[in-house]
């Protein structure tokens, strides 16, 4: 997560999508020179072969391949010379945080959604309405409408203002109000905190809600989420699908369930209006269009074919910082470990072997999700940076966590863990540095298609994700950037049709009001394919986003002042209510 440029020469920096013009005088300081210069693309290679091969079998959570990678992460560290921040089981200090999940299989043929009205029964099955949680779910209840599901009292707006929603099932909007207004409130056309699902759920719950159904905006100009998704085939097409996980001690404990807009229109169908008059009108003035449905209740009943308990572990380890005071705050460098693992091969088609070549089709044939780019170069990255301060000797002041995450592609679940319960306070954790796809060129690709412009060249472009909500730390990339001459782009922030600011482990410790960033090279046609492989890395290009990381992180950790958060990142012509 970054957006950073400052004033060092101010024509060639003025614009994120503008590459500075540099001087081969630019000299990294010479407290920081020795780890700078270990940075290299020969050990980021080394490193990938074996994260991103077949040995790992794709690094799926809760597989053995995955187990493989967390203990060479924490090998890493421990060789690095870096200190473990957790009390083992053992009582021993570690560098495993770790944590039980619940994988389950939803069961599409059993699971129903039931409206009752006027004493009849309407009966939906997947996919006009459809549910995930991760226990079996019984849930008979009065519906009301909220809105968008939003209580964002920093800009006077609350969906929950006048109805009761204590022991009901809450129906809401997905996103945000005037997301195609660049004057709105909520972030202009950009995503803020209020437009995931998850914030909706966790909503609903703390007004006393039992559940959750949300239905795409009826006045949308992009596709559905389910849509988007189903682009990426991949993953998502499998012939067995991947299985979902969950925190098993979660701070969720309501069910959401999907719906369709015929579905929705029924929900709305005693209310007198449609859904696209309520959309319009709370996208007028951001005046509450909430209510109860009368004659409106619904029953859930979801089921799974399989469950089963599993632990997995997040890795950290910390550089102290060189001053006694300023020690005790923290600086955040992240990445995730895990992928899609494996599959059996398709009947007369062959897998991909670690070199991208085709291997024949057979009894025992398996395709690998290697997942060289999605996150094997996120994690080699947070490997080598690690590496790269240990080495240096001189220490910045503040201290520096070096954290691999578990269980990003199920849901950010290690990310949601470690903010939870956090190894360090998350009140003095002045910035997090999170990279997620650092290793390639951003390509056009069905996912992305009509949906977000793509520079015409990409082969020196970083996106950083997250700057509105801390234009300090976007300050800083900057300036740090003309030591390294990347082009930085901020498309993203700017977006709300491929939901990009929810989708890796910064969300959920901007939540937490941490200054948080995600670094990414784009989307490519092989994210989230067996095609994802090592030969397809640019190391180049990836060494020069690990200096920049270098220097910004020093800058974070030794520099007197530290980047504010701005909880309410209103764009500056914002009509207010």
């Amino acid at each position: 997560m970054s957006k950073h440029l400052s004033a060092f020469l101010t024509m060639a920096i003025a614009c994120g999508s503008c590459s500075p013009v540099l001087s081969e005088t630019t000299a990294i300081p010479a407290n920081e020179s020795k780890g700078f210069a270990t940075l290299n693309e020969s050990s980021l290679r080394s490193d990938l072969l074996f994260v991103a091969s077949d040995r790992l079998a794709g690094r799926m959570s809760l597989q053995p391949g995955d187990d493989e990678a967390i203990r060479w992460i924490a090998d890493q560290f421990s060789k690095a010379g870096l200190s473990p921040v957790v009390a083992g089981a053992d009582g021993k200090p570690s560098y495993l945080q770790s944590f039980e999940l619940i994988e389950y299989r939803p069961d599409r043929a059993v699971s129903t959604v039931t409206l009752t009205r006027g004493g009849q029964q309407t009966v939906w099955h997947a996919p006009e309405a459809f549910g995930y949680f991760k226990d079996q779910v019984d849930i008979t209840a009065p519906v009301v409408f909220a809105g968008f599901g939003i209580t964002a009292p920093e800009l006077d707006y609350d969906d929950y203002k006048g109805i009761d929603a204590k022991g009901k099932i809450v129906f809401v909007f997905d996103h945000e109000p005037q997301e195609d207004d660049p004057r709105s409130i909520f972030n202009g056309t950009g995503n803020t905190r209020y437009a995931t699902a998850r914030v909706k759920l966790l909503n609903a719950q703390a007004h006393g809600a039992v559940a959750l159904v949300v239905v795409a905006e009826p006045n949308r100009k992009h596709l559905t989420n389910a849509e988007r998704s189903a682009r990426i085939g991949g993953s998502v097409t499998r012939a067995v699908p991947i299985p979902s996980q969950a925190i098993a001690a979660d701070e969720l404990h309501i069910p959401a369930v999907l719906v369709l807009d015929p579905v929705a229109a029924a929900l709305l169908g005693t209310s007198g209006t449609t859904g696209s008059e309520l959309q319009s009108a709370i996208d007028k003035d951001l005046t509450s269009q909430s209510r109860e449905l009368r004659d409106t209740t619904l029953t859930l009943h979801l089921r799974n074919t399989s469950e089963r308990r599993g632990v997995t572990s997040n890795v950290a380890a910390l550089l102290e910082g060189s001053d006694p005071k300023l020690r005790s705050e923290t600086i955040l460098i992240s990445a995730h470990h895990d992928h899609d693992g494996t599959a059996s091969c398709s009947e007369g088609k062959g897998g991909i072997d670690e070199n991208g070549k085709a291997t024949p089709a057979g009894p025992d044939c398996l395709q690998v999700w290697h997942g060289a780019d999605d996150n094997g170069s996120g994690t080699v990255g947070v490997v080598n940076l690690a590496r790269a301060f240990a080495a240096n000797g001189v220490r910045p002041k503040r201290s520096i966590l070096f954290v691999v995450f578990a269980s990003e592609e199920r849901g950010l679940l290690g990310a949601y863990w470690m903010a939870a319960h956090p190894l360090r306070p998350l009140a003095t954790t002045r910035a997090m540095i999170n990279f997620d796809m650092i290793g390639r060129d951003e390509q056009a690709s069905p996912q992305t298609d009509g949906l977000i412009q793509i520079p015409a060249d990409t082969t020196n472009r970083l996106n950083l994700i997250g700057a509105l909500y801390s234009p300090d730390y976007d300050q800083v990339v900057k300036e740090e950037n003309a030591r390294v001459g990347l082009v930085l782009d901020d498309r993203f922030d700017h977006e709300n049709a491929l939901n990009v600011f929810f989708r890796s482990d910064q969300f959920p410790f901007v939540l937490k009001n941490v200054p948080a960033f995600w670094w990414f090279t784009g989307f490519h046609p092989d994210y989230h394919h067996i095609t994802d492989t090592v030969e397809k890395i640019d190391y180049a290009k990836m060494r020069k986003i690990l200096e920049l990381a270098y220097l910004t992180a020093w800058h974070f950790a030794d520099s007197a002042e530290t980047p504010r958060f701005v909880a309410n990142p209103m764009p500056a012509n914002a009509v207010a209510r």
